[in-house]
C-alpha cells in the first residue's frame, strides 16, 4: 500500500478524530496563555486567511464537479495545483475550523459564568465538537460562509479591544461590521467573473452569514456574550484587606482542617465585609469595571440591587488588576457580589451567606495576592 493510501485508511478510522480532537484542545490549553499575546493573535488571524482562501477556492474551482483532464490543460499552472488538491480542501477546512473554535473556546471560557454570558460560550463548544463530523458537508458553500462569519466575529470580539485599548459598544459594533465586510468580500471574490455560479446564488450564500453576525449582536445586547478580554483571575470575601507593598494582605476565618479554604462563604452580621477581586486586563487596556452588591433576605426570593461600585483598573498585570470594595453592617441573608463590566456583562461573581453569630469572632488567617 502506498504511503499516501496508508494515511487515508489511518485517518477512516474513527478512534483517529477522537484522538486528533482531544489532542488538539489539550495543546491548546497548555500553549495559548494571554488573550493579548501577539503571537497567539498572530496565528489566528493567519488561519482566518488561510479559511478565507480555501472558502475562495471551493466556491471558484467548483469543487463537486469531477475533473476534466481537457479543460484544465488549458488553465495556468497554479490553478492546475489547486484543482488537483481539491479533494483535502474539506480536510484543511476542517482542521482550520476546529483550530480557531478550540482557541475560542479557551480564550471565552476564563470570561464566561454560569449566567447568561455562557450562551455564546456553549455556541463555541457545539461548534468545536460538530466540526469533527462535518468534513462530508464541508463542500457546501452557505454552511462555510455562515461558519467563516461566527468565527470571524468570535476573533474580532476580543481581537479589537485588545488593540484599540478601548472596551465598549461601538469597539463591538466596529468588530461585527469587520466580519460582515470580510463576509461580503469573500463572497465577492467567488462570484466574481465566475461564469460557473449565477450571482444570484451570491444572496443565498451571504444573507444566512449576515443573518448570523446580526442575530450575535442581538446577544451582545442581551449580555449573552462573555466579556472578552476581560477574566475574573481571584475573588473572595474578607474580614479586612490591606496593601502591604506590592501585595494585598487578606484576612478570613479558617479552620485547621480546611486546608482548601482561600475567603469566607459565611460572614457575621453587623460587621464590616470586604469583597477582593483579580481581574485581568490586556496591556493598555484602561477600562472601568463594577462592584455589583445584590441581596436577598431568603432563597425564596429573587436578588435585588444593594451597591454599584466604579473601579477604575488597567491591563497587562498577568495575576490580574487588584481592587476591593467593602460594605458595613450587612443583614442576615444572601449576598452576592457581581464584577460587571459597564453595559453590565458579567465577569464573575462572589457570593457570601451573612447571618447573625453570637459566638466570639474567630482566630483569622491572613494569606497574601
Amino acid at each position: 500500500m502506498s504511503p499516501m493510501g496508508a494515511a487515508k485508511a489511518l485517518l477512516a478510522k474513527p478512534v483517529v478524530p477522537v484522538f486528533c480532537f482531544l489532542s488538539g484542545v489539550a495543546y491548546d490549553t497548555l500553549t495559548l496563555t494571554r488573550i493579548d499575546r501577539l503571537q497567539d493573535n498572530l496565528i489566528l488571524l493567519v488561519y482566518l486567511l488561510l479559511l478565507g482562501v480555501l472558502i475562495v477556492l471551493a466556491g471558484r474551482l467548483d469543487i463537486d464537479l469531477p475533473l476534466d483532464r481537457e479543460r484544465t490543460a488549458t488553465l495556468a499552472p497554479l490553478t492546475r495545483w489547486a484543482l488537483r488538491v481539491k479533494p483535502y480542501y474539506p480536510m484543511a477546512t476542517q482542521f482550520l475550523l476546529g483550530s480557531l473554535f478550540s482557541a475560542y473556546a479557551i480564550f471565552y471560557s476564563r470570561s464566561a459564568t454560569f449566567t447568561g454570558t455562557a450562551i455564546f460560550f456553549g455556541l463555541l463548544i457545539v461548534l468545536l465538537i460538530v466540526n469533527e463530523f462535518l468534513r462530508s458537508r464541508l463542500s457546501s458553500l452557505r454552511l462555510l460562509v455562515s461558519l467563516y462569519a461566527v468565527v470571524c466575529f468570535a476573533f474580532f470580539t476580543f481581537f479589537l479591544p485588545v488593540m484599540t485599548g478601548h472596551m465598549n459598544a461601538v469597539v463591538f459594533l466596529a468588530g461585527a461590521g469587520l466580519s460582515a465586510g470580510v463576509i461580503f468580500r469573500v463572497v465577492h471574490l467567488i462570484y466574481r467573473d465566475n461564469p460557473g455560479r449565477p450571482k444570484s446564488e451570491a444572496i443565498g450564500v451571504t444573507a444566512p452569514a449576515v443573518g448570523l453576525i446580526g442575530l450575535l449582536v442581538g446577544f451582545y445586547f442581551l449580555n449573552w456574550i462573555p466579556p472578552v478580554p476581560l477574566s475574573l483571575k481571584y475573588g473572595g470575601i474578607y474580614h479586612e484587606v490591606k496593601k502591604t507593598g506590592d501585595r494585598f494582605e487578606l484576612s478570613f476565618d479558617k479552620k485547621w482542617y480546611q486546608v482548601w479554604k482561600r475567603s469566607n462563604s459565611t460572614f457575621p452580621a453587623d460587621e464590616p465585609v470586604y469583597c477582593f477581586t483579580a481581574v485581568f486586563a490586556p496591556v493598555d487596556l484602561d477600562t472601568t469595571v463594577y462592584h455589583h452588591w445584590y441581596f436577598r433576605a431568603n432563597g425564596s426570593r429573587p436578588f435585588a440591587h444593594a451597591d454599584r461600585i466604579p473601579i477604575k483598573i488597567s491591563g497587562g498585570r498577568e495575576g490580574g488588576y487588584r481592587a476591593y470594595t467593602f460594605k458595613q453592617r450587612l443583614s442576615p441573608g444572601d449576598w452576592r457580589v457581581d464584577v460587571e463590566t459597564e453595559d453590565g456583562r458579567i465577569i464573575g461573581r462572589v457570593s457570601v451567606e451573612v447571618e447573625q453569630q453570637d459566638e466570639a469572632r474567630p482566630t483569622l488567617t491572613t494569606v497574601s495576592y
